[in-house]
C-alpha cells in the first residue's frame, strides 16, 4: 500500500475546498495547516450575501475580456487564499502553511502554473504564513518560502507570477 504524503493529503484537502468554488474562469482551493492541524480552508467565491458569477451566469472580467492577473477590482470573488486567512485566528497563521489548489473551468484541469495574485501574496506575508504549497498535478507540487515574497516585491520588479 503506498500511503498519500502529507502535502498532497492537505493539497487534496484544498481541492475539495475549490469545489465549493463559484468562479467561472478559474478556481482555487486553500487550506492552512498549522502543527498537523488544519486551521481554515477557503475557496473563490463573492462576499456573503451577493450574487456569484454562477448566479448570475457570466464573469464580467470574461465579458470585458480582461486578461489573467489584471484589474482585480472588477472580480466579484474574494480568493480562496483571503477566505481561509478572514476564516482562521492570527496566532493560528503564524508560521503556518498554506496549501493551494487552483483549477481552470473551461479545461477542468489543474492549473499547472497557479499562484496566488500579488494582494494575496500580500495578506499571506501580513498574516504571518510561513510557507505555500502549490499543486502543479496531481502528485507534483512547489513549496515557496514566503520570506522569498517579503524579498521580492513583485510589483515594483515587474514580475507577477499570477
Amino acid at each position: 500500500m503506498n500511503r498519500r504524503d502529507k502535502a498532497n493529503y492537505y493539497l487534496d484537502m484544498a481541492e475539495v475546498a475549490l469545489e465549493r468554488g463559484t468562479c467561472l474562469r478559474r478556481n482555487f482551493g486553500a487550506v492552512i495547516v498549522k502543527n498537523d492541524v488544519i486551521v481554515s480552508t477557503g475557496y473563490s467565491g463573492a462576499p456573503r450575501g451577493r450574487d456569484n458569477c454562477i448566479d448570475i451566469g457570466f464573469c464580467i472580467r470574461q465579458k470585458l475580456g480582461i486578461p489573467r492577473g489584471e484589474r482585480y477590482e472588477f472580480c466579484r470573488s474574494v480568493h480562496a487564499e483571503a477566505n481561509a486567512i478572514i476564516a482562521a485566528p492570527r496566532e493560528q497563521m503564524l508560521g503556518a502553511t498554506l496549501y493551494l489548489v487552483g483549477r481552470d473551468m473551461s479545461t477542468g484541469e489543474i492549473m499547472p502554473d497557479a499562484n496566488a495574485c500579488t494582494m494575496c501574496k500580500r495578506l499571506i506575508i501580513n498574516a504571518g504564513i510561513g510557507r505555500v504549497i502549490i499543486r502543479r498535478d496531481h502528485n507534483v507540487y512547489d513549496t515557496v518560502d514566503v520570506r522569498e515574497w517579503v524579498a521580492c516585491d513583485d510589483v515594483l520588479d515587474g514580475r507577477h507570477g499570477y
